[in-house]
């Protein structure tokens, strides 16, 4: 089965992270094996202290959900060693009715792509010109089924020259006298001693005995015997030489397994091969990929968790195919093809909801996820202290907090202390909880940081405001705004820059040097984004 991924928002929380992770597993523990958590971006120090404190690892980082080559259904054709015979190769595209096949090296890397056009190209080409250089005798003994009649010769490894068919001739000058010949004959003694008399390259005797006289001459030549007729013997020799010899091996195009679709078309429509290779990130052969397969891709699959608005949400949605959307935002913008699950609900966390949705289903999370699970809905409602928190997000913290045996008091403490340190530069603090808004024309961008010391961080103010300039200038907003919401102080400080008076009028305030107190302001959801919302219409 292929990965559901379920994932939060860009520049996770701690309840994005969480609940993601909490969701996979209950998923996974009804009987389905293949959900999997996954994060948009770095973790914050304040997640990476939860998830070590409670012994998870990270969920995996994707960052695009695009339609990509692995996801289409792909051939899986043999892939054939460079030094296969073009009659194995020949024999394999009969077998499993395709017409172009690849050819690689011995570690399994691209050699080339080898089609039935090549094979007929070359077998025209042979008919005016019976000339084969250094085909393996292997090859020509297997192709044949033929055995080397004279001992002295086992040690020969490849024969070249112009494929001779001897036949009886009034004429001396019509018989066969190039020793650099490959003679093929029936049972005609004559012949053979001519052959061998000459020193050709080698006699391959057809459906016929060899004396024991011929056999002991002194010769360089090596005589093979076949069980096949003139007519055969010629064509099976032409079919002895190795595929890389007529396969293409220059100029290829190909893709591998991660490569975009739209990238992929592109270069399908400027090019007119059949079949292309497929390589994995090994440069290894994988498969082989027709046009005919970009028809109907299979689109990834997601859950959406603690967002369902496309600016916050994994690149190339577009493509993937959403079943589910688990929430406490607003309803934004994004759109479904089919009708799916949406759990939407006026709570604190996230993963309040999902915590419920376990005990919808009779199962009750494990100790150390009950407790990461509790420290993510601490975090999401500021110490319960947010006014998005509900009665029902206190009672199953508590009950997750019972559950992994911790104290939600001492995890608050912990979890907002780890937010910021002098160590860490305004740009990582910046980009930890960052959200960007497109609300009536208004492009906005609103950075939460939640701290038990505000003062600390607006000694560093400064480097804050010029920091916000430039993702003002980079990202083409009209609005930047730093929340340093302090829990201890239960309100938030303000730093923008951009639009003053649509501040103002919306908070009703007074600025100085681009900041401002708001008490009792907690939530940039249920707080912050409705009042500029309303302002703006």
């Amino acid at each position: 089965m292929d990965t559901i991924y379920i994932t939060g928002h860009r520049n996770p929380d701690t309840d994005s992270i969480v609940s993601s992770m909490a969701y996979a597993a209950l998923k996974n523990a009804l009987g389905d094996r293949n959900y999997k958590a996954a994060r948009l971006g770095q973790v914050s120090d304040e997640t990476q202290a939860v998830l070590n404190r409670f012994g998870f690892q990270a969920p995996q980082l994707i960052s695009d959900l695009r339609t990509q080559v692995r996801d289409l259904d792909y051939d899986t054709p043999p892939t054939l060693s460079a030094a296969a015979t073009i009659s194995r190769a020949w024999q394999t595209m009969q077998a499993n009715k395709i017409s172009v096949i690849p050819v690689a090296n011995e570690d399994g890397t691209l050699y080339g792509m080898l089609s039935a056009g090549d094979v007929a190209n070359y077998d025209m080409t042979s008919v005016r010109n019976p000339q084969v250089g250094e085909v393996p005798v292997y090859n020509l003994l297997s192709v044949l089924e033929g055995k080397i009649l004279n001992e002295d010769m086992q040690l020969r490894e490849v024969v070249s020259g112009e494929i001779t068919v001897a036949l009886p001739a009034g004429r001396e000058n019509l018989v066969f006298s190039d020793p650099n010949s490959i003679v093929i004959c029936g049972d005609q003694p004559d012949m053979i001693r001519r052959a061998l008399e000459l020193n050709v390259n080698c006699v391959i005797v057809c459906q016929a005995e060899v004396e024991r006289e011929l056999l002991e001459m002194h010769t360089e030549t090596c005589i093979i015997s076949t069980p096949y007729d003139a007519y055969k013997a010629v064509r099976l020799i032409c079919h002895a030489l190795p595929i890389e010899r007529i396969c293409k091996s220059k100029d290829l195009v190909y893709f591998h397994l991660d490569d975009f679709i739209d990238d992929v078309q592109d270069t399908v429509l400027e090019s007119r091969f059949r079949a292309y290779p497929i390589l994995d990130d090994e440069e290894r052969v994988v498969g082989t990929l027709a046009r005919f397969h970009l028809l109907r891709p299979r689109r990834k699959r997601v859950i959406l968790m603690d967002h369902n608005e496309k600016a916050q949400s994994v690149r190339g949605l577009e493509q993937a195919e959403i079943l589910e959307i688990v929430d406490h935002h607003r309803l934004a913008d994004i759109e479904t093809k089919n009708p799916i699950y949406v759990r939407n609900e006026p709570v604190g966390s996230t993963t309040t909801i999902v915590a419920d949705m376990y005990q919808e289903k009779g199962l009750m999370p494990t100790a150390k996820m009950a407790g990461l699970m509790a420290a993510a809905i601490v975090s999401d409602t500021v110490m319960f202290k947010s006014p998005t928190c509900t009665k029902r997000d206190i009672d199953i913290a508590n009950r997750m907090a019972r559950i992994a045996n911790v104290s939600l008091d001492e995890l608050g403490k912990a979890i907002f202390s780890a937010t910021c340190g002098d160590e860490k530069t305004v740009e990582a603090m910046l980009n930890t909880d960052y959200k960007e808004f497109h609300i009536a024309g208004h492009d906005l961008a609103v950075s939460q940081i939640t701290c038990m010391d505000s003062d600390r961080l607006l000694a560093r103010k400064e480097e804050f405001l010029e920091a916000m300039r430039q993702i003002r200038r980079t990202r083409g907003l009209n609005t930047v705004v730093l929340m340093i919401t302090d829990v201890l102080l239960e309100g938030t400080q303000l730093l923008f820059v951009g639009d003053e008076e649509a501040i103002c009028q919306a908070f009703n305030i007074k600025v100085e040097d681009n900041t401002a107190f708001l008490p009792k302001i907690m939530s940039r959801k249920k707080q912050v984004i409705p009042m500029l919302s309303a302002l703006w219409g």
